[in-house]
């Protein structure tokens, strides 16, 4: 009976917590949605936001709960094989290069992000030649997943890299490794690719000259956008006979570390279109929770929060 009253208590309080915090957040939630959301920049697609709640957890673990259930055993490991005697359908597809690494969506023929660390000696002068790297098949990838050279011919879009190729000129071989097709996605060329995305680029290279490491995560993203009708829906275009995806928005997660091992955190979402000449790249920032969210993916988790000093220019 004082197990039942016990559960009972919790309950009653549990609900009342979450009750009030309903009400202390849902202005904030309001706030944080008319900041984020990239409608504020006349662009109506729309970017998961963090949960209040997961930030502020209750922490109530009654002590007569913790028998109620019994933990199931995993299979053993030969059940495993004998399931999937025959193949997995698809595990996730990582490649790695001399300064990069990727993991790639066979589904849409583009990579799923890139992971870049850059020196200062990876972007400073040498004899590398750009206009001898030619973009080419990942032979390493199915012929059914790969995405080709024809796919892009006549398409209207750029072959826009995800590490980009001046983040290494180190060496004639890792800038080559940059203009493979995994490395691609379709970009808006003129206005997005050759302007803001290039902008973009071109500050993260800024910031690898001073600093001791340059951490970059790049990919693309398929964001959902509201119509005429009040719904959402994620909509995208597809290119050539393998219908290479083409991304409503890409982020540019960076991690910069200065020679005072402190960390510093920036994490940008632009809309894959004619962006003005006029629009900062500040104006770009989001916080990383969204991405996170939007994309599938955890950036960074592995660095204590208290060593980032600085996150989107603010100081914490």
């Amino acid at each position: 009976m004082k197990q039942l009253r016990l559960l009972a208590s919790v309950s009653a309080l549990s609900a009342g917590v979450g009750i009030l915090a309903g009400v202390n957040f849902e202005a904030l939630r309001r706030d944080q949605k008319e900041q984020c959301e990239t409608e504020s920049r006349n662009y109506k697609y729309y970017i998961p936001l963090p949960s209040v709640f997961a930030a502020a957890p209750i922490n109530i673990d009654p002590p007569s709960l913790s028998n109620t259930v019994s933990p199931v055993p995993p299979p053993p490991s030969n059940r495993v094989s004998e399931i999937m005697k025959y193949g997995f359908p698809s595990l996730d597809q990582i490649r790695s290069y001399d300064n990069f690494v990727l993991s790639y969506d066979r589904r849409n023929r583009t990579a799923h992000w890139v992971f870049e660390h850059i020196k200062p000696e990876h972007i400073g002068k040498s004899d590398t030649d750009r206009e001898q790297s030619t973009f080419h098949e990942d032979y390493s990838i199915h012929p059914y997943f790969r995405s080709t050279n024809y796919d892009y011919k006549s398409s209207g879009y750029d072959r826009g890299h995800l590490a980009a190729a001046a983040n290494h000129r180190h060496s004639q071989n890792a800038m080559d490794q940059t203009f493979t097709l995994s490395n691609i996605s379709p970009q808006v060329g003129k206005g997005f690719n050759r302007d803001a995305w290039n902008n973009l680029e071109k500050f993260v290279r800024s910031i690898a000259r001073t600093n001791k490491n340059v951490y970059v995560c790049t990919g693309p993203l398929y964001l959902p956008r509201r119509e005429a009708d009040g719904k959402l829906y994620v909509k995208y275009p597809v290119i050539g006979p393998n219908n290479v995806a083409v991304p409503t928005h890409f982020f540019k997660v960076i991690a910069v570390e200065n020679y005072r091992g402190e960390f510093e955190l920036m994490s940008f979402v632009m809309p894959n279109e004619v962006i003005p000449d006029h629009i900062p790249i500040k104006n770009f920032m989001v916080p990383v929770e969204t991405i996170e969210r939007a994309g599938g993916i955890l950036l960074f988790d592995k660095v204590p929060k208290n060593r980032f000093t600085i996150i989107n220019g603010k100081r914490v």
